[in-house]
């Protein structure tokens, strides 16, 4: 696999469109740092590791509203492996005045838009949630 963000972001994706409870995922790091603003801003409802051979898995549990439609409207990826996206802390803009989520991949971690803002640094644009 080429692409293990774009992976992660795919299967959510056919999850949220499928109606499915959960989606469960190869593990790696980068991907529990993705997870792990996702949770903390509201977009998935949790995940967790679960130890496997060969490889661990995150399962990630999908969050709807009380009306089931889902919380994620639409999440893609910008930077690829094929066109790399960088962005200075001072190019980094609220993604839809605010009401959408940018991760970037920085030197202080993989952070949000917002964070990386107030920490004043740049990176790879990693993906924009909405």
């Amino acid at each position: 696999m080429t692409d293990p963000i774009a992976d992660l972001l795919t299967r959510i994706r056919n999850g949220i469109h499928a109606r499915h409870e959960s989606v469960s995922v190869p593990a790696s790091k980068v991907k529990e740092q993705v997870l792990k603003i996702l949770k903390e801003t509201g977009y998935i409802a949790s995940y967790i590791r679960v130890s496997d051979k060969p490889q661990d898995r995150l399962t990630v549990f999908l969050k709807y509203r009380s009306d089931r439609k889902p919380v994620i409207r639409e999440v893609s990826r910008v930077s690829r492996p094929g066109r790399r996206v960088y962005r200075g802390h001072l190019e980094i803009k609220p993604f839809l005045r605010g009401m959408g989520l940018t991760i970037l991949s920085t030197s202080k971690g993989i952070l949000t838009d917002a964070q990386a803002r107030k920490k004043k640094v740049g990176g790879e644009v990693l993906c924009q949630v909405w």
